[in-house]
């Protein structure tokens, strides 16, 4: 799974084996360590929860220190793996502005090789 921050932006990208373990375990995570000590790192995560993030919203982030969470229905995630759709998209109120979250399908580059490409969802640039 990549992680872009931008600004207030977050963006996940989710490669098939990814989608897969998010589909049957309900959730996916990576962790960046900056050093040898325990709190050197930082986690971020996706969850897919049959509750829900919310009635009113379509998804949600979760915050702890070292850890960030973006959570979706698990109704919106069924959908978008199963779909045509490049992503999931939503604004969170945070309190001190809001947050843009993206997670999409992490495509091939029409410029990598397959080797470098492995792991990706076909390009729809290219299919036809």
């Amino acid at each position: 799974m990549k992680l872009r921050i931008n600004g207030d932006s977050l963006r996940l990208r989710i490669s098939p084996s990814e989608m897969s373990r998010l589909l049957q375990f309900g959730c996916i995570e990576e962790t960046v360590h900056f050093g040898p000590g325990h709190d050197a790192k930082f986690t971020y995560a996706l969850l897919s929860s049959e509750d829900g993030p919310g009635k009113s919203e379509t998804m949600t982030v979760l915050y702890v220190p070292q850890e960030i969470s973006v959570v979706a229905a698990a109704t919106q995630v069924r959908a978008w793996a199963n779909g045509t759709e490049v992503g999931m998209y939503a604004k969170v109120n945070t309190g001190a502005g809001q947050l843009e979250l993206a997670v999409e399908k992490d495509f091939a580059c029409l410029d990598k090789d397959a080797a470098e490409n492995e792991d990706t969802f076909p390009n729809p640039s290219t299919c036809k």
